[in-house]
């Protein structure tokens, strides 16, 4: 791997303005957008992950959007592979690449000293098989026996997580934690930085987000998918609003209830993904709503 040239990060929980910005700053310095959104990844879910129309990239390339179809399954160590060849793309026609996302994890795995554990088919079938039986609350109890960090930090109701981690823990006989990357850039000359909202802001900018999301559409986008395969998507299913919309079109719950669940969830989500990005002492955090927030971040690049 080519590892000369810059890289930018953005990152942030989820509706902190993290598009609009690397949009603004790759107009300023000329870059290309590389987006780390494991959701936005997907072709046709465009609503509920607030993927930007092609009026707001105003002219700058994105990459890694619309990817995938909505029955193909994701996975951190094929992004990994994808974005990294982006960067060095990038670097060859002498743009910036500037990556986007809210998962520390997707960030880390294309910044830092990354490489995953091996899989194991009969771990994970097996493990698979014992979500289903037992659920996600039970499997999740069982992690936390195992490795109380990463319990910590996966959802009890994520079982594609909750299963990946044990399977790591039981093919490495170490704590999923302990495969987690070290503080290690790949890339010469990085800069990360992290769009700041107090938690009370972002509660209410999440709310107004996924109202806009119903109001826009959300709920026939999903019933068109799931035409697609979505309800069949071993990963596309499980995003924030389409999970949620897709147990109201099986009349698992109303609408209103879905709404509902979609606000808590994605607010629950938030506060776990400020959490991760804070344990990185590498970002450099700016206020969402600082008038200059473009030229402290373009500053940023000047003193590197």
């Amino acid at each position: 791997m080519n590892n000369s040239g810059r890289v930018i990060a953005i990152v942030g929980p989820t509706a902190a303005g993290k598009s609009d910005l690397s949009v603004a700053l790759a107009r300023r310095i000329g870059g290309d957008v590389i987006n780390a959104d494991s959701m936005q990844l997907y072709r046709g879910m465009d609503i509920g992950t607030a993927k930007l129309t092609a009026a707001e990239r105003a002219g700058v390339p994105h990459q890694l959007l619309d990817v995938l179809d909505v029955r193909e399954p994701a996975t951190v160590a094929e992004f990994q592979g994808w974005a990294r060849t982006a960067v060095e793309g990038c670097h060859r026609r002498g743009v910036t690449p500037i990556l986007v996302g809210g998962s520390a994890l997707y960030v880390r795995a294309v910044l830092d000293d990354f490489e995953f554990p091996g899989a194991d088919p009969a771990v994970r079938e097996r493990l698979e098989a014992e979500l289903a039986a037992v659920g996600t609350a039970a499997l999740h109890a069982t992690l936390a026996e195992h490795d109380p960090d990463a319990a910590r930090n996966i959802l009890p109701s994520n079982g594609r997580r909750i299963v990946r981690a044990l399977e790591v823990i039981e093919i490495t006989g170490k704590p999923f934690t302990a495969t987690l990357p070290s503080h290690t850039y790949v890339y010469d000359e990085v800069t990360v930085i992290g769009v700041d909202v107090p938690r009370d802001v972002l509660a209410q900018r999440i709310e107004t987000r996924v109202e806009r999301m119903w109001d826009d559409g959300l709920v026939d986008e999903v019933r068109r998918l799931e035409g697609s395969g979505l309800r069949e998507g071993r990963t596309a299913s499980r995003a924030l609003g389409y999970a949620q919309v897709l147990a109201y079109l099986a009349d698992e719950c109303t609408e209103d209830e879905a709404k509902d669940a979609t606000i808590r969830r994605t607010r629950q989500f938030a506060r776990r993904q400020d959490a991760w990005f804070r344990k990185d002492p590498r970002i450099h955090w700016l206020p969402y709503d600082a008038p200059d927030l473009l030229d402290r971040a373009a500053r940023l690049l000047d003193t590197r």
